[in-house]
């Protein structure tokens, strides 16, 4: 288990600190109601969701006990909201990893679970590759048929691969974003397809980063940088102050030069 200090650091507190929603036996109208926002925003990647858009029907089924929150989440995967959000609107690939992220909480392994959820769908549709997921059995052992699918890889558990932490954050952006604002590009297609994952930093630069945690891809930040020594050039006694106008898609990847450079990100911004 991660610890609560180096969530803190990293941004992924909420889910450390969280317990996972369940809807026990003999369990009330306020827990109904709780497992089912829970349900919404796993499900749909905490897009705002507006009353006129909610699964009216499906919600009472599961009020009045007649379906299990397995079956709710279920609904809500094969629903037409679901498939304007996330399937219609996005490249196959972005749409499987949102798929891992969505119903079972975490992030795609190795090429081989890409190649077969992308072949299920091309032979046996939507459903079934919605259905593929939960009733899976990983699904069945970490949610059963009471527990909200939930943000899980970053957390230590069994069968879970260590790839799987450092990629959750090419898909987890902060706890107020929402999938949808991160835009239509798969995040994960050149680590996947090349066995590998990206770094993660714990540090000055990575809190300055969750200030901009969910940006734009639209958006340009202005990041200032104090230059210092880069490792193996021995010491360096001026500091020179640098500024650098980056777009939003390739801000990690230069955060990431900067650390490697020896300087220090003193702030980021929006230009």
């Amino acid at each position: 288990m991660t610890s609560l200090t180096a969530a803190q650091r990293l941004g992924f507190e909420p889910f450390v600190d969280s317990s996972p929603v369940e809807l026990r036996k003999n369990w009330t109208e306020e827990e109904a109601e709780v497992a089912i926002r829970a349900a919404y925003r796993q499900v749909l990647g905490n897009d705002h969701l507006m009353s006129c858009e909610r699964l009216k029907s499906a919600e009472s089924l599961l009020r009045n006990g007649n379906i299990s929150v397995k079956d709710f989440v279920r609904l809500i995967a094969l629903s037409e909201l679901y498939r304007n959000k996330f399937f219609q609107s996005n490249p196959q690939n972005r749409f499987i990893e949102l798929n891992y992220k969505h119903l079972l909480g975490r992030a795609p392994y190795d090429q081989s679970e890409i190649a077969y959820h992308s072949d299920l769908y091309h032979q046996q549709g939507y459903e079934a590759e919605i259905n593929s997921y939960i009733d899976s059995v990983e699904y069945q052992e970490n949610f059963g048929d009471s527990i909200v699918p939930y943000c899980r890889g970053f957390s230590t558990q069994r069968n879970q691969k260590t790839v799987g932490f450092s990629r959750m954050f090419q898909l987890y952006r902060g706890y107020a974003s929402s999938d949808r604002a991160q835009g239509k590009q798969s995040k994960l297609i050149q680590e996947v397809a090349r066995n590998s994952s990206s770094p993660v930093y714990i540090g000055e630069t990575a809190e300055v980063l969750s200030g901009v945690s969910g940006g734009s891809r639209d958006q340009v930040y202005r990041v200032r940088v104090v230059q210092g020594a880069a490792p193996g050039r021995g010491t360096q006694i001026r500091r020179s102050s640098m500024e650098y106008l980056i777009p939003y898609e390739q801000l990690s990847n230069k955060l990431q030069q900067i650390n490697r450079q020896g300087g220090k990100v003193t702030t980021i911004t929006l230009a």
